[in-house]
């Protein structure tokens, strides 16, 4: 149950305070100090996260964080030894995991009813949204698509290589980024903030097929040698399925999906993809 909202606006504060009818604070210091709470959700602009997230997990408030879980992985990785200290539980919003269209992709590629994985190519093409401020789009979109392939391959890469640019913004509005897994296994992942269009697409490319999808429109398409079939599948809202797994792992009748391990190792990467953009070079990992 929502038991209060903050925000540092404090005119937004109380019109969403006022719509749920609960208490509302312009600052994370008076929501502590006056409400009893057992579960916070930070979505704020990403400079902010680990401020915030540290001073609830203090509390021994299991927190969810909005992607990318920090800007830096080393604040990421103190946000999960406090997470740890104080046995609460800590996740970030990789919200494609909840996705219908990526969890049938999966029960796919893990039965390996068209062989084995070994190729994944992500596009995302759009304006940049107008809340976007302080990252460019390889940590706004292009982490969604790096923890997807990670759950899909279920590994880590172990080389990084991105070419990205800017044209219209203060940070990259531009990238491709290719991610090296083991078993010369790739994900090719090209995301821009330039065209009109809206596009969240990838393939999943298999032995013995590919499996075609929408991230928006959750259909499913699969090309084999013998025919194409577009499997029935039952649609549903990702963010809600994601908020619940969150709410029922603090209640204690699930599991984390995105653990904050996971999440550490999303901004590793993105680290690396900025890296290697700017040096020219590949960006070993050692990723666990």
């Amino acid at each position: 149950m929502l038991s209060a909202v903050c925000d540092t606006n404090k005119e937004r504060s109380k019109e969403f305070g006022q719509k749920y009818s609960v208490n509302h604070y312009d600052s994370v210091d008076s929501l502590l100090g006056s409400e009893k709470f057992d579960a916070a959700f930070v979505c704020t602009p990403t400079f902010t996260h680990t401020q915030i997230a540290t001073q609830l997990l203090q509390q021994k408030k299991h927190v969810f964080v909005e992607k990318p879980m920090t800007y830096k992985s080393e604040e990421g990785e103190d946000l999960l030894k406090l997470a740890q200290k104080n046995n609460v539980f800590l996740t970030c919003g990789y919200i494609e995991r909840f996705n219908p269209a990526v969890n049938y992709v999966k029960k796919y590629v893990d039965s390996k009813k068209f062989g084995d994985l070994i190729m994944l190519e992500f596009h995302r093409e759009n304006r940049m949204p107008l809340h976007i401020k302080d990252v460019g789009i390889i940590y706004d979109t292009s982490v969604h698509d790096i923890d997807t392939a990670m759950w899909l391959f279920n590994d880590t890469p172990e080389v990084v290589f991105a070419r990205a640019g800017k044209i219209r913004h203060d940070h990259e509005d531009f990238a491709t980024i290719m991610l090296g897994f083991k078993n010369n296994r790739i994900a090719i992942i090209s995301s821009n903030w330039i065209t009109p269009k809206r596009v969240r697409h990838f393939n999943a490319i298999c032995t013995d097929g590919i499996i075609s999808s929408d991230f928006v429109t959750q259909e499913i398409k699969i090309d084999t040698d013998k025919n194409s079939e577009i499997p029935r599948n039952e649609k549903q809202e990702p963010l809600l399925v994601e908020i619940k797994n969150f709410l029922d792992t603090v209640k204690g009748e699930n599991d984390l999906i995105v653990k904050p391990e996971d999440a550490v190792n999303v901004t590793k990467i993105a680290e690396a993809a900025l890296l290697s953009s700017k040096q020219g070079v590949p960006i070993y990992l050692d990723l666990k």
